[in-house]
């Protein structure tokens, strides 16, 4: 395909969006300083033409009333505007005498970028490990962080996580995804689409209700909500009796099936089908399926956010090692990656930090947020106590609201950094506004695009609201005022005022000379040539392709950016060639031979990233050989972990039976946080663009409602161990008899109203996965009563 440039008049600019971790690309119209307008661009190699609404509410996002415009800070009479400088001043001296009289352990970070900005996150970072901290509170560690531990064990390195190579595949498995919706694959719906209209493909959907997703499908496996652990026992024993396993695939792939294999002999598997409510043969079926075909699988928050969500991801992983699907092509695949998502923490490392009062390692570098209230509320001498959190709004998007306004309200100091007013700013002690999406040079590094790595700069297509600033520069600024930036060399800023080449050259000599340098980096460059660029983020970038490491480099290569020779690096004109000559008449040989042809790598990647505003393919994988990226000490899959072991022999017939049994005080389960096309991220505020739609209910089916003696429209009570909300009832078969739903990211203040339910009153921390601490937002007893008119 094609990486030409869309062709536009001077009105339409290419972006992307920023409101889903699909990042489709746009066309933005820009009027009078406003984006008016968008639409779908097909020159984006990503999404290709492909957008949903919520891409197209884009202007609502950009545009709103309540946007933030000056640094505020929190009085005795409310919030009163300061200036940058006293607000950096003030932030930095404060989290400065936090950590000294506490420790290092008195401070959070809570953000990374959402899904739309990750260049936040370098800087974030920085400050974090400059004042001595290790914990950050992300969001992915709110969902996949079991799955991240899983792939830990298997693979070898929590960030070498596979996914679906759906390109190469013949029949696509969608495991508690309602992909129709959701998304999280490029072009999902039209990738669904294609896999259950193709008469050579096949799409297999477990699921407990008739999703979007499950209503397509050709094969719908209607599990009872809960009993995924169960069903997928079941699954494999079933290849296992009957012999479909791909023997030769597991004997030189995998290390530990024989010891797992007992697991799943003289398993009841009528039984435990019977529990899970589905038919035996449309199982044995899709079992059959399975092991004959070129299949891969997208498991969802169905799973990651469900009872027993580690186990069952890690058999999930079973399922598809037993069935020879991980590592190979039309498989699970290790995709490559621009900058790793997290880092390897396991556990099992005494240098991985755990929280002090729950007792949790970080997973990939994330501590889970379901834990941060009691982390704060504790009285452990060395509890939470300082928090920057940065394009996040726990208030919003954590379980247990409550708990986390009781726990934020003890903080000594709560810094919040973003577009909006949101509920997380309002009990903050400062509030600083960050230019938006659409205001600053900015990206994302999500890997859903195997086997090529895209990547799209989003630049700045409107004027910044008041005096906010990029999120970078305000970190900067902060850790400039908590005195952790060392002094800039006179030399160091001068190179940047002059070109990169230059300044290249300078900045290594610089952090050979300095460890204060090399441990702040991101500030200094952001100082040094964001100064000179006008943007904090853009530097970073560059940076960021400067130190690339030696397999991004490979992967770009075959894209078409191979690494230059020394030579040719030598014989670039100007000052270039000044710096790297300038290196042999001093001798420095190794810098000049580690430099030159990584400087001039990244320039080539920077100006053509710069030259393409709709995006490019930057890299490519090696497809031949996907078990390469096994970091495991064989190379092979590891199918044994043994804290796996007790608990699967907890999943049988009889105790999933007994646990499943619903109670008179909750006799339905709530999945709290139903994904619907009215559901965007909480940073889309005004309500504007939900005008005309049913947007927050409680989905029941028929049979329930009837039972209850309540109407479509009518206002109901429900009611969960954490709280209790009214809500309006919306009546339909898509739901599962037992099965109720209420969307997430609603309950949002709006010029002084709230709109919605917040789901999060009714979720409750504690309930939540024994190793990842993920919320089990998809199974929450509850009930549903009648309101008396």
């Amino acid at each position: 395909m094609s990486q030409g440039r869309n062709a536009t008049d001077e009105s339409w600019h290419p972006t992307g969006c920023a409101l889903c971790g699909q990042n489709c690309g746009l066309l933005a119209q820009v009027e009078e300083g406003r984006i008016v307008k968008v639409r779908p661009d097909k020159a984006n190699l990503r999404s290709q033409g492909y957008v949903c609404r919520k891409g197209m509410s884009v202007p609502s996002f950009q545009h709103h009333a309540d946007r933030l415009t000056h640094p505020l800070k929190r009085t005795d009479s409310g919030f009163e505007k300061v200036s940058w400088e006293q607000a950096f001043e003030e932030i930095g001296k404060r989290l400065r005498s936090i950590v000294d009289a506490h420790g290092p352990k008195a401070f959070a970070y809570l953000g990374g970028g959402g899904q739309g900005a990750h260049f936040e996150a370098a800087f974030a970072t920085t400050l974090m490990k400059a004042l001595g901290s290790k914990y950050h509170y992300g969001p992915l560690a709110q969902e996949l962080t079991g799955y991240f531990w899983t792939a830990g064990r298997m693979l070898g390195r929590q960030n070498r996580f596979p996914i679906p190579d759906e390109h190469h595949a013949d029949m696509l498995l969608a495991v508690g995804w309602n992909g129709m919706v959701s998304h999280q694959m490029p072009r999902a719906p039209i990738v669904l689409r294609e896999f259950s209209k193709n008469p050579d493909k096949l799409l297999a959907v477990i699921d407990p209700r008739r999703s979007e997703t499950a209503q397509i499908a050709n094969l719908h496996l209607p599990v009872r909500p809960g009993a995924d652990a169960l069903l997928v026992r079941a699954m494999i024993a079933i290849i296992l009796e009957e012999g479909w396993e791909a023997r030769r695939y597991l004997a030189e792939h995998t290390t530990g099936f024989e010891r797992i294999r007992p697991w799943f002999e003289e398993f009841a598997i009528g039984a435990a089908l019977e529990v899970c409510q589905v038919d035996q043969g449309a199982v044995r079926e899709l079992c059959r399926e399975l092991t004959t075909r070129r299949w891969c699988m997208h498991f969802d928050l169905g799973i990651f956010m469900n009872r027993h969500s580690t186990l069952t991801t890690y058999l999930y992983m079973l399922l598809a090692a037993v069935c020879g699907r991980i590592g190979v092509a039309g498989g699970n695949v290790i995709p490559g990656s621009m900058v790793p998502m997290g880092s390897h923490t396991d556990e099992r490392d005494r240098s991985t930090w755990r929280t002090q009062t729950t007792d949790l390692p970080a997973i990939m570098g994330y501590f889970p947020p379901n834990v941060l209230p009691a982390e704060i509320v504790s009285d452990h001498p060395e509890r939470i106590r300082a928090i920057v959190t940065s394009s996040s709004n726990p208030l919003r998007s954590y379980a247990d609201t409550a708990a986390y306004e009781e726990a934020f309200g003890k903080l000594d100091l709560l810094v919040t950094i973003d577009v909006a007013m949101t509920e997380t700013a309002a009990l903050s002690h400062y509030v600083l506004p960050a230019r938006s999406a659409y205001e600053a040079y900015d990206s994302t590094f999500f890997t859903w695009t195997y086997p090529d790595i895209f990547f799209q700069l989003r630049r700045p297509l409107v004027e910044p609201e008041g005096v906010a600033r990029e999120a970078g520069d305000i970190l900067t600024g902060i850790a400039d005022g908590a005195g952790l930036v060392p002094p800039i060399p006179e030399g160091l800023a001068a190179a940047a005022s002059q070109d990169r080449l230059s300044y290249a050259a300078a900045l290594l000599a610089t952090m050979r000379k300095s460890k204060a340098v090399r441990d702040v980096l991101p500030f200094v460059v952001a100082k040094t040539l964001g100064k000179a660029m006008g943007s904090a983020h853009l530097a970073a970038l560059w940076g960021l392709l400067l130190s690339s490491p030696a397999s991004f480099r490979a992967n770009a290569a075959r894209a078409g950016f191979p690494m230059p020779p020394l030579w040719d690096a030598l014989r670039q004109p100007g000052r270039v060639r000044q710096a790297l000559r300038g290196m042999i008449e001093h001798r420095d040989v190794a810098a000049l031979g580690i430099l030159a042809p990584q400087i001039g790598h990244a320039e080539e990647l920077f100006e053509a990233i710069m030259a393409r505003p709709e995006g490019l393919i930057i890299g490519r994988v090696d497809q031949t050989d996907n078990f390469a990226e096994v970091a495991t000490d064989d190379g092979r899959l590891q199918l044994y972990i043994p804290e796996m072991e007790d608990w699967i022999a907890e999943i049988t017939a009889k105790t999933e039976r007994d646990a499943l049994e619903p109670t008179a005080e909750f006799p339905l389960v709530l999945n709290a946080g139903r994904h619907a096309p009215v559901v965007a991220n909480t940073q889309l505020r005004n309500p504007a663009w939900l005008r005309g739609r049913r947007a927050c209910t409680l989905a029941m089916h028929p049979d329930d409602a009837a039972a209850l003696d309540i109407a479509d429209g009518d206002v109901v009570r429900i009611t969960t161990e954490a709280g209790s909300e009214s809500i309006e009832l919306e009546i339909t078969d898509e739901t599962r008899p037992g099965q109720v739903l209420i969307p997430h990211g609603f309950g949002l203040r709006y010029q002084d109203q709230t709109y919605g339910v917040n789901v999060n009153r009714l979720t409750s921390s504690s309930h939540r996965d024994r190793i990842a601490a993920t919320p089990l937002h998809r199974y929450v007893p509850c009930r549903v009563d009648k309101l008396e008119s």
